[in-house]
């Protein structure tokens, strides 16, 4: 029960405004037990004074202190207050007890050193008795030389009667608010939590074949809305995911058959007939040969994508040269241009210091010519250049094909694309899987670089590749 959070949200919710009304109940008893005492000690400091002057005003008569203090007492009257005057030697002249259960009570530290006028609190004396009082005591001078002490007490009873009511009250209010913050509270976390509730059910419903669906969102600017919208995003991204990946899998497979198929098939024929002469032997093995180099560079090529997938591939960090590495690669694609008879163009490199992946480097820059030599027709131009700038490399390649229709430009990056006006890369005569230029847009990527199509024309295609320096 409690690992709901509409239960934990209802029970902080009332924990937090419990203290509060505590807190505020604890404020509000002191205030008023503070007021109803001040208004005792009011009346009590009120009747001292009425004592101390009907003493100064009866103090000329000559009377003798007992019956001067008996007639001082028969002046006053105060039914809710008792009096009594005690003269300088501490003993009782004159006493008036009020009404009920008040009489005078002398302060536990006694009246005989008395030095100046003070309050002081006596409790009940036993639990039946209710004479828990008030009281103040006062020394009055009488011209010539007389000393007066003067004690009036006042019951507080009616104090703590309105003290146990407020208390009571108080206690009422703060139960039934707490109960009513409690309902009140677990109806709005209740409320609250609604679209919580509707995207769990929505997401349980959710699986690989149905990330087309997404969670409904209730109110997108407030926190829960966000939330949805940004669990919507993640499930775009999914359904992207999965969509690639079924897209690789099924291009994959496709690009795996053919030559699968081209090997099982030369196999067959060859071994329909048990004599054959050796050229046909030659011929069938030259055919698997062909095809299973070509399977060899698509699976490297596929596990080259799988480092690209994840999130931290390892890398072989060394320093070298990259101007070595363009002129050494030029030297080995020359080989198959000769064979196209192509001109490859490698005009003098300047020197260029590099830290990276020399091997992924190399492998980049060999698949950017391949694709060069692919596209461009017999007795074509094919170029290499090496530019250096304030914070980067800029490596281009130009060949002299027919160019890339702009439509197909913005996929000429997708891995196993098909657009080559039509026909199928992995159809091409070399073998080709149409990964080459997805991994080498990877590779500078991986070295904080990035690979681009600068222009396209019926002249041909350059790509430039940014590399930086340091």
């Amino acid at each position: 029960m409690f690992d709901s959070v509409r239960m934990r949200m209802t029970l902080w919710y009332v924990g937090v405004l419990s203290v509060i009304l505590i807190a505020f109940s604890i404020a509000i008893y002191l205030f008023v037990q503070r007021s109803l005492l001040e208004r005792v000690d009011s009346g009590l400091f009120s009747t001292l004074e009425s004592v101390s002057a009907s003493f100064e005003h009866a103090g000329a008569t000559g009377e003798n202190g007992q019956q001067l203090a008996k007639r001082v007492l028969r002046e006053l009257h105060r039914p809710n207050q008792a009096i009594a005057i005690f003269d300088a030697r501490g003993q009782l002249l004159a006493e008036q007890p009020g009404e009920g259960p008040v009489h005078v009570r002398l302060p536990e530290s006694g009246i005989s050193s008395l030095s100046s006028t003070r309050t002081y609190s006596l409790a009940e004396q036993n639990a039946d008795s209710d004479d828990s009082c008030r009281g103040v005591v006062g020394r009055v001078s009488v011209p010539p030389d007389a000393s007066y002490v003067v004690v009036v007490n006042q019951s507080l009873e009616p104090v703590y009667e309105q003290l146990d009511s407020l208390e009571n009250i108080l206690y009422v209010a703060i139960l039934l608010m707490l109960a009513l913050a409690g309902g009140g509270g677990w109806f709005l976390a209740r409320k609250s939590l609604q679209p919580v509730v509707a995207m769990s059910e929505q997401a349980q419903r959710m699986s690989a074949g149905n990330l087309d669906q997404r969670l409904p969102v209730v109110n997108p600017r407030d926190e829960l809305g966000h939330l949805a919208a940004t669990f919507n995003e993640l499930l775009g991204r999914l359904a992207d995911s999965f969509s690639q990946q079924r897209q690789f899998m099924a291009d994959a497979s496709h690009e795996l058959r053919t030559p699968l198929s081209v090997i099982r098939t030369a196999s067959a024929v060859t071994l329909q007939q048990e004599n054959r002469e050796k050229d046909e032997y030659r011929e069938a093995l030259t055919i698997i040969e062909h095809q299973a180099r070509r399977l060899s560079r698509i699976v490297e090529d596929m596990f080259l994508l799988a480092r690209a997938d994840a999130d931290h591939p390892s890398l072989q960090i060394t320093d070298f040269y990259l101007d070595e590495l363009l002129t050494e690669t030029a030297g080995a694609a020359a080989v198959l241009a000769t064979k196209k008879c192509l001109q490859l163009e490698v005009p003098p490199f300047p020197e260029t210091p590099f830290r990276g992946d020399e091997g992924l480097l190399r492998q980049m820059v060999w698949n950017l010519l391949d694709n060069a030599i692919k596209h461009t027709p017999r007795h074509g131009k094919i170029r290499i250049e090496l530019e250096r700038r304030d914070a980067e490399y800029a490596i281009r390649v130009h060949d002299a094909g027919r160019g890339i229709p702009p439509e197909v430009q913005p996929h000429i990056f997708e891995r196993f694309y098909r657009g080559d006006n039509g026909v199928s890369v992995a159809e091409a005569s070399d073998g080709g899987a149409g990964l080459g230029l997805p991994i080498a847009r990877w590779i500078a990527e991986v070295h904080h670089g990035r690979l681009e199509l600068q222009c396209s024309a019926a002249t041909g295609s350059t790509f430039i590749v940014f590399l930086p320096r340091g």
